[in-house]
């Protein structure tokens, strides 16, 4: 896989790019930030992820290190998902009743 990698630069980049870009939106977005600013940050981002294209094409598992990264953001939203539609579907019954 690492040598498909390094065989397509550009698509590794852009790959990094979109990873990157997801887990700021997934985990660090707070609200919209002004058109300039948002600009600003995604200019930020790219020459971040620049620099872990670089640490990938030395041979470092960057890019599936952030595919586990958004495969465990994706679970845990399914989850989020998965108990808003038991509460809905339950009524007012908790799962952490009794014990300990």
């Amino acid at each position: 896989m690492q040598n498909w990698f390094h065989a397509h630069p550009i698509l590794t980049y852009l790959i990094i790019l979109a990873l990157t870009i997801y887990i700021f939106n997934a985990v660090f977005r707070v609200q919209r930030l002004p058109i300039l600013k948002e600009v600003l940050v995604h200019l930020v981002m790219a020459a971040g992820s620049f620099v872990l294209f670089i640490l990938q094409f030395d041979k470092l598992p960057i890019i599936q290190c952030m595919s586990v990264a958004v495969f465990m953001m994706v679970l845990l939203r399914g989850r989020q998902l998965y108990d808003r539609f038991k509460g809905k579907r339950g009524g007012s019954s908790s799962s952490d009743t009794g014990g300990a």
